[in-house]
């Protein structure tokens, strides 16, 4: 059973409570598999968005793992995020090949298009910007991929028209 507050400086408020019962679901069904951690991370990062403090302190508890272990894994693994992210996450490659064919330059216009760093969000929630170290397709290299749409041959040049696509796209 599925508890409803973790402790007293920490509440499910009413509007998670769908996402911590299906969170619940998949701990109990990964409980018993190896690496169930790993899945069970990936999976309420699905649910929230990202792994705040109280899901971590609710994954631990209900799988009997001290909580540091849980936070451990989060902030080991790039790919987990304890803050919230925009609606779309660019990921710009900055691995060797990436990095030499102009990465940089493509990452320092997205800064500037967006007016935020890497780990922010713009104000509307729309666009975060993360830094990767290789997306694994070097030979389109520059590469940078938006929710895992993976986009080669990216140009500073591009950023414009990228970010006016994924704008327009929802409106």
């Amino acid at each position: 059973m599925w508890v409803e507050q973790l402790d007293e400086n920490i509440k499910i408020e009413e509007g998670e409570k769908e996402n911590f019962e299906e969170l619940y679901e998949i701990i109990e069904e990964s409980r018993e598999k190896e690496d169930s951690v790993i899945k069970v991370l990936h999976e309420a990062q699905k649910i929230f968005g990202y792994l705040p403090r109280k899901v971590q302190i609710y994954i631990a508890r209900t799988l009997d793992i001290p909580f540091p272990e849980i936070y451990g894994v989060v902030s080991f693994y790039s790919l987990f995020t304890m803050k919230p992210r925009g609606e779309y996450t660019i990921e710009v490659c900055m691995g060797t090949a990436c990095y030499v064919k102009g990465a940089e330059d493509v990452l320092n216009e997205l800064k500037r298009e967006l007016e935020i760093e890497p780990g922010e969000v713009t104000e509307d929630g729309k666009f975060t910007i993360e830094t990767t170290r290789c997306i694994g397709a070097c030979s389109l290299a520059p590469v940078i991929s938006i929710n895992g749409d993976v986009k080669g041959n990216v140009s500073s040049v591009e950023i414009k028209e990228i970010i006016a696509d994924y704008s327009e796209s929802e409106e």
